[in-house]
């Protein structure tokens, strides 16, 4: 069998969260009663006029910056043309041959290493109804609450080239989209979705295989199965003497398959031509600039910083990064420069993370803030509190409120690293235990951990467990 490369380009569709649709006031909300939120112009009547949104333009120039796009000060939307149930006007408003942004990048980790993946196009569009299918009627029914939803496309370059890469891409999108504040990104209210394309070539071979486009991937994991399943398709093709064909596939996850929905992809013709209800859109250099100093530090920055100045490994700096209170926590106590980040990492990532998800509330929702889990971190690290005090202390935060000296003092939890107090403590434990003593003598090392339970167990676990293990082993070794 010969050896075969995966190359795979994204189109990843995203429902802005504007207040009102792209050409029209009607509520933009997801989950409301079906054919409430339309009016005349999303529903496509004839001799209504569609205004822009002016918002829209905005996020799409944020998204441009986010991923370092040449933006077009000047452009013009365009009538996509087709027919299908969901498309009252039977045809898309959308942007053609000059999109809003274009010749961008994106850059994220995957397995350690940066990857890079050109950035073809960012264009705006209004997104179509919904079909609804049920066995209690026959037929179809059309919901056009969605019709005229504001959306963004982005679309790679055919720069990835594996599943791994994909998904990391994928991730990458989303956390920035809903860094910058302009998608919710509810996959499962279709508020981000993807079509992929996939092909496959020899190792070496410089041309592109046929391509495949795989419609109704609604989930990262879904494209993952996708991406793998077409590969695997297209090879065995190949390695059959036959030849791939150009189509579009629709994906069905349950079952694990993609099936054919029409073929000859670049036949099809959408007889675009220039909007004549829309004014060129035009946008000042200024305004460009300040859209992009509203850009804050993103995810696929962060998680590279995350790793080279705290070498934190990428699964955990990629944990943090994509949650913007886990970030804003983490980079918070780091600034304080008062206990390791990988301290504050290990808390945010297991108790923190583990509190939010039984609670189901957000950082900025309890009564954590960066001051007293530093404080708290700060106290364990010195040795001043055990690990399990330190959870102690946690719980009380959480509940109650309460300052961390305070609850530390209230409910007794500091440890003693007194010296002598330790010094004595062993020789009382050596004094009851010389069979273990003889034990570790003998070359049984567990009995040092033993002696340590029992002194630990002597003080009620008071003693600080450092130096308890440090003295007995000293003691042990005279």
């Amino acid at each position: 069998m010969k050896d075969y490369e995966l190359v795979v380009g994204l189109e990843v569709h995203a429902e802005l969260n504007t207040e009102s649709k792209i050409f029209c006031d009607c509520k933009n909300a997801f989950g409301l009663e079906v054919n409430t939120q339309v009016c005349p112009v999303c529903m496509g009547m004839p001799g209504t006029l569609p205004t822009l949104n002016e918002k829209v333009v905005d996020y799409a120039i944020k998204m441009g910056h986010a991923l370092n796009c040449t933006i077009n000060n000047v452009c013009k939307q365009d009538r996509k043309n087709y027919f299908y149930p969901d498309l009252p006007k039977a045809y898309q408003i959308s942007q053609a041959d000059v999109p809003l942004c274009e010749n961008g990048k994106l850059e994220f980790m995957v397995d350690g290493e940066m990857k890079t993946v050109r950035i073809t196009r960012i264009h705006i569009e209004e997104d179509a109804g919904k079909l609804l299918h049920d066995e209690s009627f026959s037929g179809s029914l059309v919901d056009l609450n969605r019709c005229g939803v504001p959306l963004i496309e982005i679309v790679s370059e055919p720069d990835i080239r594996s599943s791994a890469e994909a998904k990391a891409y994928l991730e990458t999108i989303k956390s920035i989209l809903q860094y910058i504040g302009i998608s919710d990104c509810k996959m499962q209210e279709g508020s981000i979705r993807c079509d992929v394309n996939v092909s496959v070539r020899e190792k070496g071979a410089k041309e592109f295989g046929t391509r495949s486009e795989m419609k109704n991937v609604n989930s990262f994991s879904a494209a993952v199965r996708g991406i793998e399943y077409e590969a695997k398709r297209q090879i065995e093709i190949l390695e059959n003497g036959g030849t791939v064909i150009q189509e579009t596939r629709r994906w069905d996850d349950p079952k694990g398959m993609s099936f054919p929905m029409r073929s000859k992809e670049d036949a099809q013709d959408y007889r675009y031509f220039p909007e004549p209800d829309l004014l060129t859109i035009v946008v000042d250099k200024e305004k460009v600039g300040e859209l992009k100093k509203q850009i804050p530090e993103l995810p696929n920055a962060k998680i590279k910083r995350y790793v080279n100045e705290y070498s934190l490994s990428q699964i955990d700096a990629t944990l943090i990064a994509e949650d913007m209170e886990k970030s804003a926590l983490f980079d918070s106590c780091c600034a304080m420069n008062k206990c390791k980040p990988k301290s504050i990492s290990n808390w945010i990532l297991s108790d923190i993370a583990k509190y939010t998800n039984e609670t189901g509330k957000l950082i900025s929702e309890t009564n954590l803030t960066a001051e007293k889990l530093t404080a708290l971190i700060e106290k364990i690290e010195k040795g001043i509190i055990s690990n399990s005090a330190g959870k102690t202390v946690f719980e009380e935060i959480m509940k109650n409120n309460g300052d961390v000296d305070k609850i530390i003092e209230e409910k007794g939890l500091a440890q003693n690293s007194d010296s002598d107090f330790i010094e004595n403590l062993v020789k009382e434990v050596f004094a009851n235990n010389e069979k273990s003593i003889n034990d570790y003598k003998n070359g049984k090392t567990n009995a040092l951990g033993y002696l340590v339970g029992q002194c630990m167990k002597a003080s009620k676990g008071k003693a600080n467990p450092g130096i308890v293990k440090e003295t007995v082993t000293r003691m042990l070794e005279s």
